[in-house]
């Protein structure tokens, strides 16, 4: 019987089948490729973090000024808005992962030589005026080149997974773990905050050396190349002929003109209005984090059970009871719970809005697409907390929340009008 059931087994048809299933994991390294992704978005977010606290820390050591401080943390973003187009470009015509590769090589090269020079007692503000641009601009490089791969590095009805992964180590890596551990390094001793953020960016391109697959976009050899400006209006005019990418710009551009008010404005209302010192700020902050945090474990739950477009809109409920609750509730528990809806919320649409873009941009034109669309959100930011500066200083604080309030309320209907389940079922990523 055992010789029969061998020989069974040993048949051409089972034979077959079996290499039929063994080519198909390979060729499928979906799951190899998230893991990779994964593992080099945490390492790298949570060396951004510290270098991002500890570039300002640093310079501390050298001025009391408070314009000059700033203006260390305004070059690390600074190059979202002067640069992200033209490096929109660059990624839709050069091989995606060696773009990841040179910009940690660049990273690695900047905290190196800031690292030299806190060693030799040597370092200025100018130092760290450079270092932060160049910095800013290899982060630049390296989240679009990564957002623009990943439709090359997952199939498709792997990708939603592969989405919440990324987004959670983000979160996770880059706004908790990354700050926090900084801030201890820096108190520690500056010269292993470096020396660490150095051995992060190196451990980075160890992990991409596991990616699978052609990451530059295919072209004919006779294929004329059209030049810098051009590509960068076409991938302007594609994002505004697509009606529902360019509803989630519009709406990703108010959300964030949001997060940038609340950041904006939260530290002194939690103070003057709320009475809590740093330590009981910073837990207030934390409680976002966690709500973005879970909603990387939840989103695929909750898209089965409501609908990707239910889901979605909680980003936008999220966010408007994040900075409505300060201006009719002062209390630190409801403001708390606010805040985590907002980070939860903030995930979910994170998640969603990449899954549906992957599928609605071309491969030739992601990397243009995810400048763009960072360009609008990321650039949102410091616009917002400055908009709600002023407001504050001419009408107080909660007038000022209350605009913003009323800027996510607004957008609600044009929303749901624009992403219907009929406009979603057409984009929707096949099941696996």
């Amino acid at each position: 019987m055992a010789e029969q059931t061998r020989a069974v087994d040993a048949s051409p048809e089972t034979a077959a089948a079996e290499a039929v299933v063994a080519e198909a994991v390979v060729a499928d390294p979906s799951g190899r490729n998230t893991a990779v992704l994964v593992g080099f978005t945490a390492v790298t977010n949570l060396t951004d973090g510290v270098t991002k606290i500890a570039f300002p820390l640093l310079a501390t050591t050298i001025t009391s000024s408070p314009a000059q401080i700033s203006g260390v943390a305004l070059t690390l973003w600074l190059p979202w808005l002067l640069a992200a187009l033209h490096v929109g470009v660059l990624v839709d015509r050069v091989d995606r992962r060696k773009l990841l590769w040179a910009a940690n090589l660049v990273r690695i090269a900047v905290v190196g030589g800031v690292l030299w020079t806190v060693v030799r007692d040597a370092v200025s503000l100018p130092i760290l005026y450079g270092g932060g641009l160049a910095l800013g601009v290899a982060e630049v490089v390296a989240l679009t080149s990564a957002a623009a791969l990943v439709p090359d590095a997952v199939r498709p009805a792997r990708r939603e997974r592969a989405n919440s992964w990324v987004a959670g180590a983000e979160t996770v890596c880059n706004e908790f773990a990354g700050p926090l551990v900084g801030g201890l390094l820096v108190a520690a001793s500056a010269t292993l905050a470096f020396g660490t953020s150095v051995a992060g960016y190196l451990i980075g391109i160890v992990i991409l050396l596991g990616l699978v697959g052609t990451f530059k976009v295919a072209r004919a050899t006779d294929e004329p190349r059209e030049s810098v400006n051009k590509q960068i209006a076409a991938g302007l005019n594609f994002l505004w002929h697509q009606r529902m990418l360019r509803m989630m710009a519009l709406v990703l551009t108010v959300l964030c003109a949001c997060w940038g008010a609340w950041f904006g404005l939260m530290p002194l209302y939690a103070t003057s209005v709320m009475g809590l010192d740093a330590k009981g700020y910073g837990v207030l902050i934390s409680a976002m984090g966690v709500g973005g945090a879970l909603g990387a474990f939840v989103t695929t739950t909750l898209n089965r059970l409501v609908g990707r477009r239910w889901v979605m809109l909680a980003d936008l409920i999220g966010t408007f009871a994040m900075v409505m609750v300060p201006v009719l509730f002062p209390s630190v528990w409801l403001v708390a719970a606010s805040a985590f809806v907002g980070g939860l919320g903030g995930t979910l649409w994170t998640v969603n809005s990449r899954t549906l873009s992957q599928g609605i941009v071309p491969s030739e034109m992601m990397g243009r697409y995810n400048a763009a669309a960072r360009l609008f959100s990321w650039g949102a930011i410091p616009l917002g907390a400055g908009l709600a500066g002023l407001l504050a200083e001419w009408f107080g604080m909660k007038v000022a929340f209350g605009v913003f309030a009323a800027a996510v309320f607004v957008l609600i209907v044009p929303f749901l009008h624009t992403f219907t389940a009929k406009s979603l079922a057409e984009i929707e990523p096949p099941k696996d």
